[in-house]
């Protein structure tokens, strides 16, 4: 049972989110309305596995929040879900360390199929968000990311941006997820991208 932090500043959002997840085995551990309530949950001694974040809320906002949760409890996964996907919003959060970024009007399956993904290390966008990430990586891009790519890296490169996790790309390319651990290094090496959501999004441009 994965335990969850809400933090929105909408009463409705937050009631709704909560019925929703609790129905579906997950613990709400705490809701907040903005950032500085859902720090002072955790410091609380309150354990939590995953926090959706609103990202304009009045007080501390889900940008900087984002930032405090990845410095001081960088276990804990984060799933922004917001109503804004302009570009500035976009990076701010995931430059931040935000592990997947839904729009509210994605619906009840998208957010619990996002929960369950980004906690087992598969990186979330919502359609519409990647749609502008990869035109923004297009207009800013300068170099091939691929071309200093062996082909086995390009392959595994081309899985990641697909999306799936290192145990299911070893057991699509029959190799140990130690091997695969290790051509992502080198992949993060050759491109510079040292985040698994920075280079998904970036390959996803490229591939």
């Amino acid at each position: 049972m994965y335990k969850v932090l809400l933090v929105d500043d909408e009463n409705m959002l937050l009631e709704s989110l909560e019925i929703i997840l609790s129905l579906n085995d997950m613990e709400i551990v705490g809701k907040a309305h903005d950032g500085r309530e859902a720090l002072d949950v955790l410091r609380g001694g309150q354990a939590c596995d995953v926090a959706l974040v609103d990202l304009n809320m009045k007080g501390m906002g889900g940008i900087e929040l984002i930032g405090h949760l990845k410095r001081s409890y960088p276990k804990i996964k984060i799933l922004v879900l917001t109503t804004f996907y302009d570009d500035r919003n976009i990076t701010d959060a995931i430059s931040n360390g935000a592990d997947g970024y839904l729009l509210k009007d994605s619906g009840k399956d998208a957010i619990l199929g996002a929960v369950a993904q980004i906690m087992h290390g598969v990186s979330v966008l919502d359609p519409k968000v990647m749609m502008r990430l990869t035109a923004l990586m297009n207009k800013n891009k300068t170099v091939d990311l691929c071309e200093e790519m062996t082909e086995r890296e390009r392959e595994i490169a081309t899985l990641l941006a697909e999306g799936l996790t290192n145990r299911q790309i070893a057991d699509k390319l029959y190799i140990s997820e130690g091997t695969v651990k290790n051509y992502i290094s080198s992949i993060y090496d050759k491109t510079g991208i040292h985040d698994r959501v920075k280079l998904v999004v970036a390959l996803s441009g490229t591939l």
